[in-house]
């Protein structure tokens, strides 16, 4: 399996610092051109917000958040700067881009949609979707060197995103939306990382994940050999959601637990992640055949399987696989700029570069977590 033009990082250092520094190295050219579109995007949603946005400071007030909560993500992150020869804030605001968003009222119309399939071999899956014009700002990664070696996909400076550890412990990743959201506390890509360079078990990851003190929502569904659950991140705190009774999990881009859900803000702009949710929930429902009705007789949800499942466009109800518009300006354009499936007992995930609907078997290209 092999992906025709997207790279993939091999980063090591045996202290926070050096990681970041070889980071920083190999992503010098990509940081660069990252950092023009979303310094275009920040300034393009605050302008249609009519807010105004001082991003270095909102940028070192997540630092000061990731300092108390993880110091080593703060070092990190100064080794990249050192390494790709850019201000320190500027790999700040990468790293707490979705929380900047927040506070520049970005809409989120798109953004992913994620299947899980519980059981004696839980594995699963999902649609990254995201600005087009940031398509060519994301690589493949692995990271050996911290507490736990790790292997997933990023974006060029941001330090993880979906990825899958040596210990068998995954995270896939989507975008919620509070009314409390800001820029104040802990980046959710800081916490992912933190997930999967430190994580042994899931129960490590999910109390991880419940104690991160996060200014921006998220849903970071935790997968492991036999076990998965979505933690929902908010200001106002977190939730534990488990598979339903058959063994799925099924994510857009809402909250499910109702404490959380009281504060819903992405649903009621973007309604159209309730719309995802029941396509792909009437898939699944389906998707065994009659082999079976619970989580004990599950099928392993290979790349195959995922494509067929998360292949639907607006004709079929719900635009799962994304697809940007010809014409549109930055912040309207989005695009699925990959989908990844995840199988934790193989401490392994596979990325297809691009929607589902375009993927074929020669089209996957496979990461193993490496050892520390």
């Amino acid at each position: 399996m092999s992906s025709p033009r997207r790279s993939t990082l091999r980063i090591t250092g045996d202290t926070p610092r050096r990681r970041g520094e070889d980071r920083g190295r190999q992503a010098r050219a990509g940081i660069t051109r990252a950092w023009q579109v979303y310094e275009e995007l920040f300034a393009t949603v605050a302008a249609g917000n009519a807010r105004s946005l001082d991003v270095p400071a909102l940028a070192l007030r997540t630092v000061r958040a990731a300092r108390a909560w993880a110091p080593e993500l703060v070092a990190e992150m100064e080794g990249v700067a050192e390494g790709a020869g850019v201000p320190f804030w500027t790999i700040a605001a990468l790293n707490a881009r979705t929380e900047i968003l927040a506070e520049a009222g970005a809409p989120r119309a798109g953004e992913c949609s994620t299947l899980v399939r519980g059981g004696p071999r839980t594995t699963g899956g999902q649609c990254w979707d995201w600005h087009r014009e940031l398509a060519d700002a994301w690589h493949l990664q692995t990271v050996a060197g911290d507490a736990q070696g790790f292997a997933g996909i990023t974006e060029h400076g941001i330090l993880a995103k979906i990825g899958v550890n040596e210990a068998g412990v995954g995270v896939l990743f989507n975008i919620l939306g509070h009314a409390d959201d800001a820029a104040t506390g802990v980046p959710v890509h800081l916490v992912a990382r933190q997930v999967l360079g430190t994580a042994g078990s899931f129960a490590e990851a999910v109390g991880m994940l419940t104690g991160a003190p996060v200014s921006a929502s998220t849903v970071i569904t935790v997968v492991t050999g036999d076990r998965a659950a979505s933690v929902e991140l908010a200001p106002a705190g977190s939730a534990v959601v488990a598979p339903d009774d058959r063994g799925w999990l099924v994510r857009t881009n809402h909250f499910l637990a109702p404490a959380l859900a009281a504060g819903e803000l992405r649903g009621r702009r973007e309604p159209e992640t309730y719309d995802r949710h029941r396509l792909l929930t009437a898939r699944v429902l389906t998707h065994d055949g009659g082999r079976g009705t619970d989580a004990s007789d599950a099928v392993a949800l290979g790349p195959d399987t995922l494509v067929r499942l998360l292949t639907a466009h607006r004709d079929d109800g719900a635009e799962v696989c994304c697809h940007a518009p010809a014409e549109g300006s930055l912040g309207s354009r989005w695009a699925t700029l990959a989908t990844v499936a995840v199988d934790p007992a193989e401490r392994c995930l596979t990325v297809h570069d691009g929607g589902p609907c375009s993927a074929g078997p020669e089209t996957w290209t496979a990461l193993t977590a490496p050892r520390r």
